[in-house]
């Protein structure tokens, strides 16, 4: 006989595995680097990322202003300096990217600074707002990242980058695992 296994509700939540860590940061008015985290976004196009990211954060108003931002993989390295400019509001305090600790270089391709210390980034043009759905897109005009991160095959290396995640369930940050198949591929071996 067939075991029957239980499923748990846990009702509407923004509950999925896996959550990636993005550092935004943008330029304010007087070209002040500023940075927020943000769990809430992904991909969207091949040359698009979305996020859900409300209209009363000063990175947002940034951002608004000079219709760029970067988006940095917050990494295991960094976490307490990530969670910070995730806690820490830039309407509040205004050294707020300079007291997480990091340094800002200015994205050859748009007017919004990368974060030194974070190695890869994905730089983009704002597309579009929605200050009632917050929802956030921006044009992928180009990804970057440093060589200390690329692997013998000149392409980011995971396990060097040591990207964290967010787990919204049990409000924790988490490293990825190891690798556990091939992508494009081993699916292939159903058809």
């Amino acid at each position: 006989m067939e075991e029957i296994k239980m499923r748990k509700n846990f009702g509407a939540k923004p509950y999925t595995y896996p959550q990636p860590v993005y550092i935004v940061a943008a330029y304010d008015e007087d070209g002040t680097p500023d940075a927020m985290n943000a769990a809430w976004g992904g991909i969207s196009d091949d040359t698009q990322i979305s996020m859900c990211l409300s209209p009363g954060h000063k990175t947002v108003k940034n951002i608004l202003a000079r219709k760029a931002f970067t988006v940095s993989m917050a990494d295991a390295a960094h976490v307490v300096a990530c969670d910070y400019v995730g806690v820490e509001s830039g309407n509040k305090v205004k050294n707020k990217f300079e007291k997480a600790g990091f340094h800002a270089v200015k994205s050859e391709f748009v007017d919004a600074p990368l974060i030194e210390e974070l190695p890869m980034a994905v730089e983009c043009r704002l597309v579009s707002y929605d200050a009632q759905s917050c929802r956030m897109v921006g044009e992928i005009v180009n990804v970057s990242a440093d060589e200390s991160v690329l692997g013998e095959n000149g392409k980011i290396d995971p396990a060097k980058l040591d990207p964290i995640v967010f787990d919204p369930v049990n409000m924790a940050y988490l490293k990825l695992g190891e690798k556990v198949g091939n992508a494009f591929k081993d699916g292939l071996a159903l058809k």
